[in-house]
């Protein structure tokens, strides 16, 4: 099996299991404890808060552990309209705020602002270009006085392309709105650093780079604040309150230590490796098409249409042998094309024709070389 889709989930690397075993056996104490337990896994959790703080140039007292992705995302957004929602008065709002997004954002993040929208806050969901890009100047343009948030992924999980994040970030600081980002397809597949992008708030999911699943964090920028949507203890700053998952936050520390020494490396790999995939289809099957931008993109993500060909029909064919995703959703028996395809301008047909790879640190050029010839035979069949 040659696994190729790595945007989906990654495999816990060896060393970033070696790191939690401790503490799902000998050092099992709650962080919270000031016995000698409670002490080794509070040092652990602080240790591990250093380090993802050290791979986007933070300080450790600006990253918060959370339960993954989708928490981040809500703590966020959520957090930082409620609590502005009160300042809107000052800047003449009919509502309880605005909130800039975009039309390609992942679920946790268009949910929520269709959550905040039904209680009354207005959202402006930007468009993108053929490459799924937003536009600066419909940015500037959708800039209102009640403008409370501006949330833009960096890096789009279906198509890979990079949003001009560093620019946005400035737009945000000249007129003195918070922006946040989801990370979640990032980390560890691009540097990143949020002092150079400009970013109020960004989103960390352990399970995209190598660390286990079910843990994550929000980089929150000194002097930003949010309202907590949890309520129990005074965990975490009093923004997430509950019993740390110290097993997960040492895991997704170790895999933050490791992103930060290999990244190059693994920046290095991606293009070898999606450059011979892509070249090798594109031979085997000359019509083929790219989704997404050409070099602003995730240099493991390969987001392909096969012209006339079911991408169903094609993972059906291909499963045993090659895992990757297709560029659709199936419920119910129903297959539906991705909403990003057709924002960026793909009809149904040739959205449900595409196909999304996306490569990993293990994978081999032996690996992408086999994926070719087993994928041309399944189109070509």
């Amino acid at each position: 099996m040659i696994y190729l889709d790595n945007n989906a989930t990654t495999k816990v690397d060896r060393e970033v299991i070696d790191a939690m075993l401790p503490y799902l056996g000998e050092y099992f104490g709650n962080p919270s404890s000031d016995h000698p337990y409670g002490i080794k896994a509070r040092q652990a959790v602080e240790s591990s808060r250093a380090m993802v703080a050290g791979l986007i140039n933070a300080s450790d007292d600006e990253i918060i552990f959370t339960s993954g992705g989708t928490e981040a995302n809500n703590m966020a957004i959520i957090g930082t309209s409620l609590l502005f929602s009160s300042r809107t008065v000052t800047r003449k709002s009919h509502g309880k705020g605005h909130i800039i997004t975009s039309c390609v954002e992942h679920p946790s993040v268009l949910n929520p602002c269709r959550y905040l929208h039904d209680i009354g806050f207005d959202v402006t969901y930007l468009p993108v270009d053929r490459y799924g890009l937003i536009s600066l100047h419909s940015l500037d343009n959708a800039i209102r006085g009640d403008t409370i948030l501006i949330t833009i992924m960096h890096a789009n999980n279906e198509i890979g392309s990079i949003e001009p994040i560093a620019e946005i970030g400035r737009i945000a600081k000249q007129k003195d709105i918070v922006f946040h980002s989801d990370a979640a397809q990032s980390i560890g597949k691009s540097h990143i650093d949020v002092q150079e992008l400009g970013l109020d708030l960004m989103t960390i999911v352990s399970h995209k780079f190598y660390g286990p699943k079910g843990i994550g964090a929000l980089y929150i920028r000194k002097g930003v604040e949010i309202k907590p949507i949890l309520f129990g203890a005074g965990h975490e700053r009093g923004l997430r309150p509950g019993t740390e998952n110290v097993p997960g936050i040492v895991g997704l520390g170790k895999a933050c230590e490791i992103a930060k020494r290999d990244t190059g490396t693994r920046l290095s790999l991606f293009r070898t490796l999606s450059e011979r995939l892509f070249n090798g289809l594109l031979k085997a099957i000359p019509d083929i098409r790219l989704n997404g931008h050409k070099t602003e993109r995730l240099q493991n993500t390969l987001n392909i249409t096969f012209p006339g060909i079911s991408s169903a029909r094609l993972l059906s064919a291909i499963r045993d042998r090659v895992s990757v995703s297709a560029g659709s959703a199936c419920h119910s028996g129903i297959q539906k094309p991705s909403p990003v395809l057709k924002a960026i301008g793909l009809t149904d047909e040739d959205a449900l024709s595409s196909v999304r790879f996306s490569l990993g640190k293990d994978n081999t050029e032996d690996e992408i070389g086999k994926a070719v010839e087993i994928i041309s035979v399944a189109v070509r069949g």
